[in-house]
């Protein structure tokens, strides 16, 4: 049974950071991708970074390059994802996601949504 579990949200004051973690289990994670995506009160689910945990490539979406760093763990099947210089817009849920396709991380964030694997999420309130 796949298995995903996101950690580390909470509520932190604008400009500061946070870690959150994801922690898989189920299938071969150092031969997959695995994404974080959020979802804002009221707005669509969006994407944010990717790995492929193969070789390393990460990907960003604009709204968040230069301050999210996704990194990994292969030997504790674990994501993270280190967000700075938090803003009130980046409250949300916040979700990670797995595929056994290293492939899936890609330039094109639109195809990291067709990821096989979905954990709950857990959610960052940032207050101003």
């Amino acid at each position: 049974e796949v298995q995903l579990q996101a950690s580390g949200g909470g509520l932190v004051q604008a400009g500061g950071s946070l870690r959150l973690s994801c922690t898989a289990s189920g299938f071969r994670f150092d031969r997959s991708s695995i994404a974080w995506f959020r979802q804002a009160p009221g707005k669509e689910r969006e994407e944010v970074s990717c790995m492929r945990t193969d070789d390393g490539r990460t990907y960003y979406t604009d709204s968040v390059k230069g301050r999210f760093t996704i990194s990994s763990d292969n030997a504790r099947n674990t994501v993270w994802l280190q967000i700075n210089s938090l803003k009130p817009e980046d409250t949300a849920v916040y979700y990670c996601a797995a595929d056994p396709l290293p492939g899936l991380c890609y330039d094109d964030s639109r195809i990291w949504r067709g990821m096989d694997y979905w954990g709950k999420g857990t959610l960052v309130t940032v207050s101003s």
